[in-house]
């Protein structure tokens, strides 16, 4: 039982890892997209590593950062070997999590429609006669 549970604690511990080799400033200047670690998937057998990260910033910088990651993915995988004490470290691969900007666009448009609907519907009284036929004799 405990087994089964392992990639999921060398997943959580790996997203730690790299979330903070990001935070201390990874040293590759293609790395200019502001980038967050969401999420990690590692194999059953601990060999690869798939890094879900969320980038903001426009798009030449996104397309830079996620070359940058792949080029210090190698460092990152002997750093992550040492400091989890891993016989053998797993593979990292980025992939950028779309979820993120995906679900913040949804959030930005329901405001709008939200802010759009107060400001444009009419109140029941301006369009609508008299209910009660006071007006007519």
């Amino acid at each position: 039982m405990g087994e089964a549970r392992r990639p999921d604690r060398v997943a959580e511990a790996i997203r730690e890892e790299v979330a903070t080799f990001l935070a201390e400033g990874a040293k590759d200047p293609r790395i200019r997209a502001f980038v967050t670690v969401t999420a990690v998937d590692v194999t059953r057998d601990l060999r690869h590593a798939t890094v879900f990260v969320s980038l903001m910033g426009d798009e030449a910088d996104k397309k830079k950062t996620v070359e940058g990651l792949a080029s210090v993915a190698t460092h990152l995988r002997s750093k992550l070997g040492k400091s989890l004490r891993l016989r053998s470290a797993p593979e990292i691969h980025f992939r950028a999590d779309e979820s993120v900007a995906r679900a913040s666009r949804i959030e930005s448009l329901l405001a709008q429609i939200r802010d759009e609907r107060e400001h444009q519907e009419p109140t029941p009284t301006e369009d609508t006669p008299d209910a009660s036929g006071a007006s007519e004799d």
